[in-house]
């Protein structure tokens, strides 16, 4: 595993591809597209050559397979499509499916496919039913398989018994994870024991006596199937924009919070999750306090939650505000707590005076939306970077603005995640729009600064960064956009998150 690039295919699937399939031998590749004919193309992967390619479907395609023991036959399913494929030379045939005069049996939504001895075909419906085909025509229906949707099915020609994954309460009998035998006649429920519980399942696989489940929670579970344990291997938040990150103060440990509704601590060096809260809203920001026993989060709906960071448990929660906290701060002497909103304002608020979180003093003239905050070493000012492409420097807690040049040269600041001022001019590429660079995090030394932009790239530049266009290290693996990121406590990690790729990265620093 070189992790090298074996081939690239130039293709016609010009709004974007939605599934890929090898054949039998691996010789061949299909893939279909998102246009509007949703076309299916075949090809000899290794030279880059197109086979065949032809429209499937006016509707949505989700999946297209060969046969496991086939290079020119596959058949694809998606919204109220099924159909058999032959490779004829360079030309594709296909017959529909025939389902014939079978009662309570109507073309559905296919959402899965799997294969089994004699040409059947299996294939997973929207309603839970698995309907089984011999060539193209419909000869059984598995009625409710599952309860809700068959979102996947794999099978091996090994020994011909089919998992199924689809939407499913555990209950003693069901589940949404089921082994079934060669004809789809008798089956075994697995509960998957997470601590939570599991009730859809999108992706399936199996071998070596044990099942590989991937969760619409983002979760991948190794399942054995003689003693039915449950072990997760792979945690991950759930769709939605991962904007939310802070690093702990003295320990390996940082926070994400995502707009999944969820908060989540994970384990730097060991990768991790150690534990997880269900905030009940999407969440937009993080920080820890200086002693790292608390943890506050802003929330999209303008609420803000401090919890106890070994329990999790909510310590205390407000909401002055109508719309998004977009970045929210402990100060070094672990006494304020600034909230920065969309609604051109930063709030703070006494930690001292206990679980009551009344407002103490605002900052005024803000004339945008915040962006990032960062307080001085001394707990006595703190600097607002805002959606005006501004930076401004205000009081604690009276929030009056400082405008002395020399004041704020003096000024000592205890972290720097803003991506405005002279300091960090230089992080800023050619041409860039505005709003390009997204984050920025100083090491605790102060000698380097890493930024996240739109393009899915993390930045490593000297700091001080004074000079426009400043030389760089460029690292890739996010696709688009980077929302933050971090340094963790002893600058040996980079954490950094996405959005579209809704992925937590941890980056090593060498």
């Amino acid at each position: 595993m070189t992790k090298h690039t074996l081939s690239m295919l130039r293709c016609f699937h010009s709004k974007g591809v939605n599934y890929v399939n090898f054949s039998a031998t691996g010789k061949l590749l299909v893939s279909v597209g998102v246009d509007p004919e949703h076309t299916i193309t075949v090809w000899r992967w290794q030279e880059g050559a197109k086979v065949a390619s032809r429209g499937g479907h006016l509707e949505r395609i989700f999946v297209v397979e060969f046969r496991p023991d086939s290079d020119t036959q596959f058949v694809s399913v998606g919204v109220k499509h099924m159909k058999f494929w032959t490779l004829a030379g360079s030309a594709l045939l296909y017959k529909k499916g025939v389902i014939g005069s079978m009662e309570a049996a109507k073309m559905q939504t296919m959402l899965s496919v799997a294969f089994g001895a004699n040409n059947l075909t299996f294939t997973g419906a929207i309603n839970g039913d698995v309907y089984v085909w011999k060539d193209h025509f419909l000869i059984r229906l598995v009625a409710k398989a599952h309860t809700g949707p068959v979102f996947t099915m794999y099978t091996t020609l090994r020994d011909g018994l089919i998992v199924t994954g689809g939407k499913e309460r555990p209950t003693k009998e069901g589940g949404a994870v089921k082994l079934w035998d060669q004809e789809m006649k008798r089956c075994r429920a697995f509960q998957l024991e997470t601590g939570q519980l599991v009730e859809c399942v999108r992706s399936v696989c199996r071998g070596k006596g044990k099942i590989l489940v991937g969760t619409k929670d983002g979760e991948i579970i190794e399942v054995g199937e003689k003693n039915a344990a449950s072990n997760i291997l792979i945690d991950g938040h759930m769709e939605g924009e991962i904007w939310g990150l802070a690093t702990h103060p003295s320990k390996d440990i940082f926070i994400s919070a995502s707009n999944d509704g969820t908060a989540r601590i994970w384990d730097l060096a060991d990768k991790k999750l150690l534990n997880k809260v269900n905030l009940g809203h999407a969440a937009r920001c993080a920080a820890y306090s200086p002693d790292g026993d608390m943890v506050a989060i802003g929330m999209k709906n303008g609420e803000f939650v401090i919890l106890l960071v070994n329990s999790l448990k909510v310590w205390g929660k407000k909401r002055d505000r109508k719309s998004a906290i977009q970045d929210i701060r402990i100060s070094p002497d672990n006494r304020f707590l600034a909230v920065g909103s969309s609604e051109h304002t930063v709030d703070f608020y006494d930690l001292t005076q206990g679980t009551s979180l009344n407002r103490t003093g605002y900052c005024r003239d803000i004339p945008s939306f915040v962006l990032q905050m960062d307080f001085s070493a001394d707990s006595k000012y703190i600097q607002v970077s805002t959606g005006a492409y501004k930076r401004q420097v205000h009081e604690v807690p009276l929030g009056k603005q400082v405008t002395e040049a020399m004041v704020i040269e003096k000024i000592t600041w205890a972290s720097w995640t803003s991506i405005l001022g002279d300091e960090v001019i230089g992080i800023w590429p050619r041409n860039a729009d505005k709003a390009d660079v997204n984050c920025a995090c100083v090491t605790h030394a102060g000698l380097n600064i890493v930024t996240g932009d739109d393009f899915g790239l993390v930045k490593l530049f000297d700091f001080p960064c004074t000079e426009k266009f400043a030389k760089h290290k460029r690292y890739f693996g996010h696709s688009a956009h980077v929302t933050n990121i971090r340094f963790s406590y002893d600058d040996k990690y980079v954490v950094s998150t996405g959005g579209d790729d809704c992925s937590v990265f941890v980056w090593r620093c060498l």
